[in-house]
């Protein structure tokens, strides 16, 4: 039932508290009314205390005062419309249609905050995402099902590879290339870079198969909490009602953290570390564990949440609690990125933790899972022998060390590197691999079989 309400107790900003209120929900939607002039703005409740309430309004608040405006409670949570229609279709951050399209004419409307999901019927993810990227798809295999955040830093290419993997993305199996889809958040990005996306996807034809969520930086701050959760519910629309494989990519959770920073400073709660409020940890759970599978339904939820590390460190809040409710990560490298390599990922702080339960014989080939751990291995004792190099010089180095460092000079020149519209499928990508460790010492192929080396490197073991 519509409850209006035209006497305010405060105004502040952004904020305005009533008092004197009667079955009032945390997280209703309301709509507050300019009695000068007319206009409508939306708002949420984000407190509740007593018969007290405080609520958040999206957009300008300039000019209002307790007696110029009315405010409207809907009964109701905050709702965006859903069909297949939003396929190839542009929202902005309230779900509302920023394209040439005119609105989206649905009897089913789905709560933003998403629907509880039994831990018990959950299915554990075992099939493979064909990135394109060689060392994504063979290092840290995209699993379906899985939430794998890309660590970054600021002016490094994220934007870039977010774009890539739109482009190129594909799943392998049973299932056919109609039942995948890609829902892309931008949360508080610059005009150019939603220009830039929206191009890129324009360009090389796979808009009909995206759904985008776009939050300007310079739309309200409380858009930002709101447009990860449009982009999650239209997932779980098109996964669990239309049978599609959806991939979610939002770009940047740095932005969403800050927006709820600001909305809690404003709020006047206690903050926690680095000035991020106490539940920092529950909201950004909140989000990422909507990805998922369910068994006996088809469609599947796959996350790629993008955050900017904050000078670069890994330890930030945003990252640091990121890391716990994921399974797993892809670092990108400021100094690979200094080399002109692209991608720019950083390959031994970057693991996917379901990797081993998706690749193989039936998923991708069954050597993946001895060549992955060779490559892993082998990388990182070039980091070792670089160490050295610069201590004796790679002169002095040994002729197995100097082979070691071709190596690695190889594996970040050609699979590592290999530029912005290049698409690997997985059988070049592993086929890569084998070549680069012909360039290494039989003996140093310390986890691979026997087997393995006589079939795809043609060596037996003497």
């Amino acid at each position: 039932m519509k409850k209006e309400y035209v006497r305010l107790k405060h105004v502040e900003g952004s904020m305005i508290e009533l008092d004197r209120l009667h079955h009032v929900g945390f997280g209703e939607i309301v709509e507050i009314k300019s009695l000068d002039t007319g206009k409508k703005q939306v708002g949420q409740v984000t407190k509740i205390d007593g018969d007290s309430c405080v609520l958040q309004v999206f957009g300008d608040n300039l000019g209002a005062s307790t007696r110029n405006r009315s405010v409207t409670f809907l009964g109701k949570p905050f709702e965006i419309p859903v069909s297949k229609e939003i396929l190839g279709r542009v929202f902005n951050g309230i779900g509302e249609p920023i394209d040439e399209g005119g609105p989206i004419y649905s009897n089913k409307f789905l709560n933003v905050n998403g629907r509880p999901m039994n831990p018990v019927s959950r299915q554990y993810p075992r099939n493979f995402i064909q990135t394109g990227i060689s060392s994504i798809d063979a290092l840290m295999t995209l699993i379906r099902g899985q939430k794998l955040p890309i660590f970054s830093g600021s002016g490094l290419p994220h934007n870039e590879l977010a774009a890539q993997i739109v482009r190129q993305a594909k799943i392998t199996g049973d299932a056919g290339e109609d039942s995948f889809a890609i829902v892309f958040a931008a949360i508080g990005v610059k005009h150019d870079e939603a220009d830039y996306f929206q191009n890129a996807f324009k360009n090389s034809g796979v808009s009909e198969k995206v759904v985008m969520y776009i939050n300007y930086a310079d739309d309200p701050i409380m858009e930002r909490l709101i447009v990860p959760k449009c982009a999650l519910t239209a997932a779980e629309y098109l996964a669990y009602e239309e049978k599609k494989h959806v991939l979610v990519i939002m770009t940047d959770i740095t932005s969403y953290a800050e927006a709820l920073r600001e909305v809690s400073s404003s709020r006047e709660e206690v903050p926690s570390r680095k000035g991020y409020p106490g539940h920092l940890y529950s909201d950004l759970a909140m989000l990422y564990e909507r990805a998922g599978m369910i068994q006996g339904i088809d469609g599947s939820v796959t996350l790629i949440p993008i955050l900017t590390m904050p000078n670069d460190d890994i330890t930030h809040p945003i990252a640091d609690l990121t890391g716990y409710i994921t399974e797993g990560q892809i670092v990108l490298s400021r100094d690979l990125a200094g080399q002109g390599l692209y991608p720019p990922i950083q390959v031994l702080p970057s693991l996917s933790r379901l990797m081993k339960d998706g690749i193989g014989e039936g998923y991708t080939r069954k050597d993946h899972d001895s060549l992955s751990s060779q490559l892993f291995a082998s990388y990182s004792r070039v980091q070792e022998v670089r160490a050295l190099a610069q201590i004796i010089g790679a002169d002095d180095l040994s002729p197995e060390d100097q082979m070691v460092l071709k190596f690695g000079q190889a594996f970040e020149d050609k699979f590592i590197n290999q530029g912005s519209e290049s698409n690997r499928d997985i059988e070049t990508t592993l086929d890569l691999g084998w070549e680069l460790l012909r360039l290494l010492p039989e003996t140093s192929l310390d986890r691979i079989s026997p087997e393995l080396k006589e079939e795809f490197l043609g060596k037996k073991d003497e």
